[in-house]
């Protein structure tokens, strides 16, 4: 890894570290923020040290996009649930759980991860397992499976990649 990318990796970590800490703490006195610079920077010492800060941990060619990404997973999220409620309402009936390969076109491992969490967390659809280049999905039912074969999510996972 060069030098120059090994700091902006660094740089990041620390400035995500940070914002988790002022996030999760809340608490602005002396003490505290104290003890959250020395918890960072025990963290990125030892994350140094082990050799793990890189692309793959800081990708910071997907935060630009991500943000985009994040509220287009979220709209299909609320319109998921609105789907599973309703075939909650209408009773067993109306669920046909269905296992299905679904192809993929991410290049990284990272990609495919986001993929399969993206699928995961969206209701009604679990990743089981990746496997080259598909997926193994289950799904409440074929509607489900059916949009993930139109590629949509595929294709805006792909673009985080570029």
């Amino acid at each position: 890894m060069k030098k120059n990318n090994s700091i902006r990796y660094i740089v990041s970590l620390i400035v995500v570290l940070s914002l988790i800490w002022l996030g999760n703490s809340g608490f602005f006195n002396g003490l505290l923020l104290s003890l959250g610079v020395v918890s960072v920077i025990f963290v990125v010492f030892m994350s140094h040290r082990l050799g793990i800060i890189d692309e793959e941990s800081q990708p910071l060619h997907v935060s630009r996009r991500i943000v985009v990404y994040w509220l287009w997973l979220l709209k299909t999220l609320v319109k998921s649930n609105i789907t599973v409620i309703k075939r909650i309402w209408k009773g067993p009936s109306s669920i046909n759980p269905v296992v299905a390969r679904i192809p993929i076109s991410q290049k990284t491992e990272m990609g495919q991860a986001i993929y399969a969490n993206s699928i995961t967390l969206t209701p009604g659809t679990t990743t089981l397992d990746v496997e080259d280049d598909t997926m193994i999905v289950y799904a409440l039912s074929n509607n489900a499976i059916r949009y993930l074969m139109t590629g949509d999510m595929d294709r805006r996972v792909s673009r985080l990649e570029e």
